[in-house]
């Protein structure tokens, strides 16, 4: 497979997971829940990265999300959402990551259409961890959840400019929750655009399917892609083994970056 593609893994799994991704040369991008980030759990992340390097296999790391946000207008919430976010960027130098993926924390109607709110407080937030992750040669994407256009995070994006903060783009999200063309998001975001997770499902819940076994139209995704800037890394976000491996093994061709 191409040294562009990982697969979901769950950190709590990894151990058990290990000889299969090394068994078939899979490269993990590694979820973390906040469990994963208390107690000591840094000579299991540098065992398997070890072991994973020694395979010739890299790593993304994906952070913890639940009930955090970056842009929260209460300082309780962005200070929590701090500390998990800075647990996550040392938990991925000891696995030795590629990148780090984030939730932006952003819902319309929690913020009455105020984005700007949002923006500014993650204008705040984020300097630290830029800062944080450019130390460590490891750059942070942020991925879209619940947005219905791009210019959220467009917005934040380009305020910062930074080569250490990009986009990851969730077709699976965009399917659910997008407003805008595939076409238009890309012409969009397609500047910050470094990472992609890839999964199915038939716009009526976040199903983590196979590619194909939803109604997702990855043809249109093979279109635009070479008309990126940078060639991303992608991710199969397929939540169940079986259906990752039928995944993998009907991989589509035109995805083959």
């Amino acid at each position: 497979m191409s040294e562009r593609l990982h697969v979901h893994v769950p950190f709590s799994l990894l151990e058990k997971h290990l000889p299969l991704l090394l068994e078939r040369g899979l490269q993990p991008e590694i979820a973390l829940k906040w469990p994963d980030l208390v107690g000591d759990h840094r000579s299991t992340a540098a065992r398997a990265a070890q072991r994973l390097a020694a395979a010739g296999l890299r790593v993304t790391v994906h952070g913890p999300f639940m009930d955090l946000n970056p842009g929260a207008l209460e300082p309780m919430v962005r200070q929590a959402t701090m500390e998990r976010f800075r647990q996550t960027l040392a938990m991925a130098e000891w696995l030795e990551a590629r990148l780090v993926v984030f939730h932006p924390g952003y819902e319309f109607w929690r913020y009455g259409g105020r984005s700007e709110l949002w923006v500014e407080a993650c204008r705040e937030f984020w300097p630290p961890l830029i800062e944080q992750a450019a130390a460590q040669d490891c750059p942070m994407v942020l991925e879209n959840i619940f947005e219905e256009h791009p210019e959220t995070l467009k917005d934040l994006l380009d305020a910062f400019a930074s080569p250490w903060l990009g986009h990851c783009f969730d077709i699976g999200h965009w399917r659910l929750f997008g407003k805008v063309t595939m076409a238009d998001w890309f012409h969009a975001l397609g500047p910050h655009l470094r990472h992609l997770h890839l999964h199915d499902n038939c716009g009526d819940r976040d199903a983590h399917l196979a590619i194909g076994e939803g109604n997702i139209d990855f043809a249109e995704l093979a279109r635009l892609l070479p008309c990126l800037p940078e060639t991303p890394c992608m991710t199969l976000e397929i939540h169940d083994c079986p259906a990752l491996l039928r995944c993998l093994d009907n991989f589509p061709p035109s995805l083959r970056i």
